[in-house]
Parts: C-alpha cells; sequence; structure tokens
C-alpha cells in the first residue's frame, strides 16, 4: 500500500505542488464515517496541494450537487453504497470500488449508566426503552446482533422508536432522555461523548460494517481522487480511523 501511495505521489502529486491547484475534490456520503474522513481530508489536503471538501450527511442534503461534481462518493456500510449505485445507476464507477476500513456496533447508554445496562441481555429487561436506527448503514444491525444470542424477540418488543437516519437519531437522543439504550456504532460514541455512556459488545457477540468509497463517473479528477484513497488506505490514513473507532 506505501509502495502505490507513493508511485501515485509521484506520478500527480509533485505536479499539484508546482502550479497553482484550483481544482477540488468534492467527496460525499452519510455523516457517520465523516470525521474521520475529513481528517484525512485536511492532511491529504496540506501534503498534496490538492483541496478536498466532504459533505456528509442525509443524502436528500446533497445529491443534486454530488450527480454534478462529486468526484467520491462514500458509504455507512457496503449495503449503504450498493443502494445507493442502484437507486442512482451510471453514477458510480463500480470498478473502482474500495472497502475502507470497518466498525463494530456499540450500545450507547445515558452518563453514568443509570440503568445499569452491562450487556446486550440486558436490552430486554422490562421497561427499557431503545431508540433504533432503521436504516443509513445500521439497517438490521440490533437484529443481527440480538440473533447471536437469540434475544430477538426480547430486544424488539423493548424497542420504543426506530429513525431512518442517525442524524434524527441522535436528534430524538438528546431531546428525549427516557429513551434509555441507543444502538449504534463505537465511531459515534467518540462523537456523543457528553450525552452518553458506551458499553462495548464483546468482540465473539458484535457485527461489523464496512465502510466503501468509489469514484464516480463523473469525475474529470479520477487520478487525484485515487490518491486520496491510496491516501486513506495508508498507515497514516488507518491510524486517523483508528482514532474515530474504526478497526
Amino acid at each position: 500500500m506505501k509502495v502505490r501511495y507513493f508511485i501515485l505521489i509521484l506520478l500527480i502529486g509533485f505536479s499539484s505542488i508546482l502550479r497553482a491547484q484550483t481544482d477540488t475534490l468534492y467527496v460525499y456520503g452519510p455523516g457517520g464515517p465523516a470525521a474521520a474522513i475529513e481528517e484525512c481530508a485536511k492532511i491529504f489536503s496540506n501534503k498534496t496541494s490538492i483541496p478536498v471538501k466532504v459533505k456528509a450527511g442525509p443524502e436528500v442534503e446533497w445529491i443534486q450537487r454530488a450527480k454534478q461534481n462529486a468526484d467520491l462518493i462514500f458509504g455507512g456500510s457496503e449495503y449503504m453504497l450498493t443502494q445507493f449505485t442502484m437507486q442512482h445507476e451510471g453514477l458510480i464507477d463500480t470498478a473502482t470500488r474500495t472497502e475502507l476500513y470497518k466498525r463494530g456496533a456499540a450500545i450507547l447508554v445515558r452518563p453514568n449508566n443509570p440503568k445499569n445496562i452491562t450487556s446486550l441481555k440486558d436490552l430486554t429487561k422490562v421497561g427499557i426503552r431503545i431508540l433504533d436506527v432503521n436504516g443509513a448503514g445500521q439497517l438490521g444491525m440490533w437484529e443481527d446482533l440480538a440473533g447471536r444470542q437469540n434475544l430477538i424477540g426480547g430486544i424488539q418488543k423493548n424497542i420504543y422508536k426506530s429513525f431512518p437516519n442517525t442524524a434524527m437519531a441522535i436528534k430524538a437522543w438528546k431531546e428525549d432522555n427516557t429513551y434509555d439504550v441507543f444502538i449504534s456504532y463505537t465511531s459515534w460514541y467518540l462523537r456523543l461523548k457528553d450525552v452518553s455512556t458506551l458499553v462495548t459488545i464483546p468482540v465473539r457477540n458484535t457485527v461489523y460494517r464496512g465502510t466503501p468509497i468509489a469514484i464516480t463517473t463523473v469525475t474529470i479528477q479520477k487520478a487525484e481522487a485515487q490518491l486520496f484513497i491510496e491516501f486513506m488506505l495508508s498507515n497514516e490514513g488507518h491510524a486517523i480511523f483508528k482514532k474515530w473507532g474504526w478497526e
């Protein structure tokens, strides 16, 4: 990976330094991976003089712009980018699709864990109110977790409300303190430390989702876009993703 990244730097990185760089890479995707990708973008830009702008959030907020100028599209899970590719046929160059890193599921509870939740089994207790994201990279995630321990029925009856994306779920979590549990990712806990406590799920019982990225068919900067992917796959890029909760 280091060799590929170095070769690409030789091919286009030096030319970027020698000329005034005005072309910006535009990267779009959901909010989950945004923090890691934005930090990678900042460091990558400093190294190569190639500006990178990341627009993350619910698809409805950016899809029209992405159809015009997106160089890269990323997903919050593999199925999420597949779904995007199916819905926007011809926008993704599927041959360039690359898996970055995986992130594990986690249980978020209220600060200081007032309900003393220590495991998935505790989510089946009477009176526990669960907030769930039923989409946006987390579709069916609670069911995958529960199925490993034969807890599907018990957890399902305690899901008080499901939301189509994490942004809406976070808003509800912050505004309604009657929710006891937020089934999400470790990566989201790192951005919600002020309003949650993390309950980790043992590796043998957890599930993971990938983080795919692909170059678009509308880009005119394919080489630069590939260079950014290679940077994220480098040791330096991997360290950034680990910092934000990926493995």
